[in-house]
Parts: C-alpha cells; sequence; structure tokens
C-alpha cells in the first residue's frame, strides 16, 4: 500500500528505469569510487565471459574447432577485416586494441540480455571513458605521428577560398571535439532505451495476467530486435573507432 501511494495510488506501476540504478552490492545506500556494485559485478562478469570464449575456448586451437573455438576465431577475423578495411595495413598495429574494446561491448551487451542482468553500456559514465579513451588515443597517435601536420585534418585545402577554409576549419574542430559525446550517447541511448521498452511490456505481461498475449509477443519480438541492436551498437563503437584511427593516420586525406 505504501509503494500505491509513492506512486500516485495505481496498482499497475511499471518503472522502467528503475532497473538502470546502481547499487552497492553489499548493501547500504551510499556508493563511492571504492564500492563494488551491480555494475562492477557485471563488468567483470563480461571480462570473465570474454576470458572463457577467447582464450580458454580457443586455446586448443583444434583442426576441427569446438563451438567455442569457432566462435572466437569468428570474432578474430570480422574485427581483422574491419580494421583493415578501414585504417589500413598501418592501423593493424592498433588491432588489440580496438578488438578489447568491440569485445567488451559486444559481451556487456549481450550479458545485459540476461533476466535480471544490469547492463553497464547503458550508462554515460561507462560509455564516456570508453568513448574519452578512444579520443585521447586517437588524438595522441595523430600528434606523434604528424606532429603540427596533423592540423591538416582541419583544414579543407579544397575549399576555393581561405575564408571558407577558415570557416569549415572551425566547424570541423567542433565536430572533432563533440566525437566523444555522440560516441558514448549513440551507444548508451540505444541500450537504455531497448531495455525500458522490454521492461514496460514486461510490465503490462505481468498485470495483464492470462490476456498477456500482445505483451508477451511484443516482448519476444523486442528481445530479438535488441539482440540485433547489442551486436550492432559494439559494431558501430568499433568501426567509428577506425574512421578516427584512419584520421589520425593519415589526416591529409
Amino acid at each position: 500500500m505504501a509503494g500505491e501511494a509513492e506512486h500516485g495510488g495505481s496498482g499497475f506501476n511499471i518503472h522502467p528505469m528503475d532497473q538502470f540504478k546502481v547499487t552497492p552490492l553489499f548493501g547500504g545506500d551510499s556508493v563511492h569510487w571504492y564500492t563494488p556494485t551491480n555494475a562492477t559485478l557485471w563488468m567483470l562478469l563480461t571480462v570473465l565471459a570474454i576470458t572463457l570464449v577467447m582464450v580458454v575456448g580457443a586455446r586448443g586451437r583444434a583442426l576441427i574447432p569446438s563451438r567455442a573455438q569457432s566462435a572466437a576465431e569468428v570474432i578474430y577475423g570480422f574485427t581483422r577485416r574491419m580494421v583493415e578495411d578501414v585504417a589500413g595495413k598501418e592501423g593493424m598495429k592498433y588491432f588489440p586494441y580496438i578488438l578489447t574494446v568491440f569485445l567488451f561491448i559486444l559481451f556487456a551487451n549481450l550479458l545485459a540480455l540476461l533476466p535480471t542482468s544490469f547492463a553497464p553500456t547503458s550508462h554515460i559514465a561507462v560509455t564516456g571513458v570508453l568513448a574519452v579513451a578512444v579520443f585521447v588515443t586517437v588524438t595522441a597517435i595523430g600528434f606523434v605521428k604528424h606532429g603540427a601536420g596533423f592540423l591538416k585534418l582541419f583544414w579543407v585545402t579544397s575549399a576555393p577560398t581561405v575564408a571558407l577554409r577558415i570557416v569549415l576549419a572551425m566547424i570541423e574542430l567542433i565536430s572533432y571535439f563533440v566525437r566523444p559525446l555522440s560516441h558514448s550517447v549513440r551507444l548508451g541511448g540505444n541500450m537504455m532505451a531497448g531495455h525500458a521498452v522490454l521492461k514496460v511490456f514486461a510490465g503490462f505481461a505481468g498485470a495483464l495476467g492470462l490476456g498477456a498475449i500482445f505483451p508477451i509477443v511484443a516482448i519476444v519480438a523486442v528481445y530479438g530486435l535488441e539482440l540485433m541492436v547489442a551486436c550492432i551498437q559494439a559494431y558501430v563503437f568499433a568501426i567509428l573507432t577506425c574512421v578516427y584511427l584512419n584520421d589520425a593516420l593519415h589526416p591529409g586525406h
């Protein structure tokens, strides 16, 4: 009754954003930088899942691969081709970093689809750190390799006049520094929206009881869509990282 009064007195309450709350694992209400939380747990489980598939599952290197080895080889080959196609041969030096980012986001997204799980990639605190790390790394690579020549990235030599080049340079500069924001919000926003929709339909199914055929069908459809989104968002984050890396390696192109 107290819960109903708190949320407006209705017995039909759906709170899709509750699933994104970061809570301490071992009780208490306050969360500090050192507090183990549900987000910490699911990120650790993500690292464990990656290790089981990519290290333990593929360590045999059998001629006839197991399912885990096949999955590891497919992910490895797919990411390698993506890096080579977008960033070129020179970008292969940074393949381990891009593979690590791709694997973390992919497995975190997929594990978040398990019942009662937590989606760390729905939080800007997580996706923001990943995006800023990519931004700083790529910018550092650009200046280390090219020095002041990296600034060619912002100077559009094909523009007909100097005045237009200056305007375009300002636009390119703003666009460059917005990259971490767009990179992180795209991933976090998509994951949060999808999980919220799932929770809403699940709430309808629970409230309607035996008449919950439509919500259940909707849950199955949205769940399949979310499975696809989980993979696509990991791919989008990784391929944008490759694009930014290519800009750092070839700023004049």
